[in-house]
């Protein structure tokens, strides 16, 4: 019997195959599993075998990140980095610092900052101004869907008491209509498009960075959920070509070609140009990101009734659906046709049923092609909605880490969507018991990359480390088994990755080693395991 050139053992072993199976070995030949079981595993120890002693940690399936944007987060880790607090004298701090620490860049550009820090989730320009008065300064908050700017890029950009709002975002203004320096969704592009861009060489550091970190995570494969230029930003669609063709990209990575919502039907021969183009290797261009609505932070998802106000009444805005509902379940339907993944931003509960419209549009037209279509956030989803997934085979691409009790959450969300909405978020437990297909990511850089943050939350509905003792919405809760499968199988699933998120004879070697059993530990304490090893391919990517 050949034998194999890794065996982990001493689990114990999670499969997540569909039984759900334990063992305490498995064995790797090249970059697939051979053999899952016990002691009888060992046989296959041979002169060459590298053998890793688990000592009793775990061993899954590496996770897959099912929405994420590494190349941004990775080049965001060199920019102005105002992650990891809530204090506006502690954002201005930071700004300061990096203004002075680099004198040459002509912008100060980054972000991270988070709305539930200012009155209304509306900063202002004259805050910036005090800290860096004589160069424009941009900075992206944690959801990426508005942008902070100070007085110098405001006047840069022309934008004035007279410029209208774009058609797809908001100019926050002052009493006598001077722009105040908050710029919401689109609005935001009228300064970004004139930040010099990153250069190719700039984005691929930061693909690189983003592996590395994603790596450490247990990250073995992603979906990156925005190739194309949007809101001034570059295309990083060039950082993965490269990587996957000189071999530095070590992920599976499948890419999410932006869909110009300026634009028609006219752009799917240039989608289908750059799928051919762009795929090779680790890296296949197959889906394409239509975001449908924004955020309800700032009223701009997309919700089957009024926003209410801050008094309780009943407001004339009920959010953008940034594609007409029509032409989308035509364009839909071309893209299925062509063998497209669609990969949804639906975040409000309209835009989530005119997402499974068009999904079903296509199924009537088409009939079944296997494209794996897939609505990512969901944080509002109709009752009426939720056996549509089943039925229609979309997938419910979920971001735990934010359905937990939070300032943003209870502050800037809770009170003007209404009690009765505000009980139809993030219904993982209702759209499992649905019968839906479950894939988990992490959005980062909105939030953390960490899986097991994710998972915590998933499991807990509460936020790690969190003073706050209450549960958000508690019987949408997720049983760790199943959250771990949204984050390997699941998302494996919609990343087109049938032999990976498992750990079957066959399968990819994509494994992850953490440092304790978090089956067996208490839930609470989940987000304190941390990452020892992860493989991809049966090569060690990650090791402390």
């Amino acid at each position: 019997m050949p034998k194999a050139d890794l065996v982990l053992t001493g689990g114990p072993v999670l499969t997540l195959d569909p039984a759900r199976t334990r063992a305490t070995s498995v064995a790797v030949t090249g970059e697939r599993i051979t053999a899952v079981g016990h002691d009888e595993v060992r046989e296959l120890i041979g002169p060459g075998t590298e053998v890793v002693d688990l000592r009793g940690k775990l061993l899954l399936p590496g996770f897959q990140d099912a929405h994420v944007h590494a190349v941004y987060g990775g080049s965001e880790l060199a920019e102005c980095d105002l992650t990891g607090t809530v204090g506006v004298t502690e954002y201005l701090e930071r700004v300061r610092a990096y203004a002075r620490a680099h004198p040459d860049h002509e912008w100060i550009t980054g972000g991270g900052w988070s709305l539930e820090s200012f009155a209304g989730g509306l900063p202002t320009r004259q805050l910036l101004d005090s800290v860096v008065p004589d160069r424009p300064v941009l900075l992206s908050n944690r959801d990426h869907h508005g942008a902070w700017a100070n007085t110098r890029a405001l006047e840069r950009a022309g934008i004035t008491a007279a410029t209208p709002d774009p058609a797809d975002g908001r100019i926050e203004r002052e009493a006598d209509g001077t722009p105040s320096g908050m710029l919401q969704e689109g609005a935001a592009t009228l300064v970004g498009r004139l930040v010099p861009p990153a250069t190719p060489a700039d984005r691929q550091a930061g693909l690189l960075r983003a592996q590395r970190l994603l790596h450490s995570l247990g990250v073995t494969g992603w979906q990156d959920a925005l190739l194309g230029e949007f809101a001034g930003r570059a295309d990083p669609s060039d950082a993965y070509a490269t990587a996957a063709r000189d071999g530095s990209l070590t992920a599976r990575v499948t890419g999410a070609l932006w869909w110009d919502r300026e634009r028609g039907a006219e752009q799917i021969p240039e989608l289908e140009a750059r799928r051919a183009e762009l795929s090779h290797g680790r890296f296949r261009a197959r889906s394409v990101k239509i975001m449908q609505d924004g955020i309800a932070e700032n009223f701009t998802a997309a919700m089957t009734a009024p926003y209410l106000d801050g008094c309780g009444c009943v407001t004339a805005n009920a959010g953008l659906s940034f594609v007409d509902p029509e032409a989308l379940r035509g364009h839909v339907t071309a893209l299925d046709a062509r063998g497209f993944q669609v990969h949804f931003h639906a975040l409000g509960d309209r835009a989530v049923r005119e997402a499974l419209d068009a999904v079903e549009a296509a199924l009537e037209a088409n009939g079944p092609r296997g494209n794996r279509h897939h609505l990512a956030h969901l944080q509002v989803v109709h009752p009426d909605d939720l056996a549509r997934f089943a039925r229609l085979g979309a997938v419910a691409n979920i971001q735990p880490l934010w359905a937990a009790h939070e300032p943003q959450m209870d502050e800037l969300t809770i009170p003007f969507l209404g009690p009765e909405r505000a009980a139809w978020q993030y219904p993982f437990g209702d759209l499992l018991r649905a019968g839906a297909t479950l894939a988990a990511g992490s959005d980062w850089p909105v939030s953390s990359p960490d899986p097991l943050e994710g998972l915590h939350v998933a499991v807990n509905r509460r936020a790690p480390g969190s003073e706050d003792e209450r549960v958000f919405l508690p019987e949408q809760r997720l049983d760790l088994t199943t959250a771990l499968a949204a984050y390997t199988a699941g998302s494996a699933h919609v990343n087109g990755h049938d032999d990976a998120g498992s750990l079957r004879p066959g399968n990819l070697a994509d494994l992850v080693v953490l440092d304790r059993d978090v089956l067996t530990g208490p839930p609470e304490e989940i987000a304190r395991a941390r990452v020892e090893r992860t493989y991809v391919g049966g090569a060690l990517v990650h090791a402390v």
